[in-house]
């Protein structure tokens, strides 16, 4: 489904529920699920207007600053459950079943191929660095599982990368919000994308000083764990 189109029905769901505050939070948890999942979805749709939102009415709490930390959260936990559910589906069912049976539930096996080729080569830092990463974000996930990767580390990376996501896309969305007028959410989410977009080598630097710090933090502490004592 095209993107704008997805725009408009959220659109359509998001004008019910500025009036039930808990409906506006788990539509946020249930989309972002999918949209970590398997399932092609763009986030852009989703935390780009609830920032949007939050910044124009008192969605929750009635501080438009505590409703945006709170959307951040219940995106990064959608995120985060459609992550787990990547993960659990990989380790329970193992690759033959996904090359075989994958391209049924919109996995081919030349995608799946390619998110095993990124982790292997990387490790489990890319389950961090990929979740800021268009087409492979939602994919890194599968690797982990297939390698059985340990559930707390694939937990921290992975809530560290779709942290940042989740908080750059709301908050430019709330950024929006506070200073354009009038605007359709297709053409927000077009402005919005497209202002990420013009920014993005920011986010890769950052990204890259990122894992520099913690390789050089990792080996700092293996060294001194595997020193000889004399």
């Amino acid at each position: 489904m095209h993107a704008d189109s997805i725009a408009n029905y959220i659109e359509i769901l998001a004008s019910y529920s500025q009036s039930y505050p808990l409906i506006f939070l788990l539509l946020i948890l249930f989309f972002m699920a999918v949209e970590s999942s398997f399932i092609p979805f763009p986030s852009e749709v989703v935390m780009i207007p609830a920032g949007f939102l939050v910044a124009r009415h008192d969605m929750i709490t009635g501080s438009h600053i505590l409703d945006l930390f709170i959307i951040v959260v219940v995106g990064l936990g959608g995120s985060m459950l459609g992550a787990y559910l990547n993960y659990w589906l990989s380790a329970r069912f193992g690759r033959p079943f996904l090359y075989r049976y994958g391209r049924y539930f919109f996995l081919k096996p030349a995608v799946i191929a390619r998110s095993e080729e990124i982790f292997n080569s990387y490790g489990e830092v890319a389950t961090f660095v990929c979740r800021l990463l268009p087409a492979i974000r939602q994919l890194i996930s599968i690797p982990a599982g297939l390698s059985k990767m340990n559930f707390f580390r694939f937990s921290l990376f992975t809530g560290l990368g779709a942290g940042i996501w989740v908080a750059i896309l709301a908050g430019v969305g709330y950024y929006f919000g506070e200073i354009s007028g009038d605007i359709s959410y297709a053409d927000l989410i077009k402005k919005c994308s497209e202002a990420i977009n013009r920014h993005y080598i920011w986010i890769l630097i950052g990204l890259v000083l990122f894992v520099l710090l913690y390789l050089y933090c990792h080996k700092k502490i293996m060294t001194s764990k595997c020193a000889p004592k004399e």
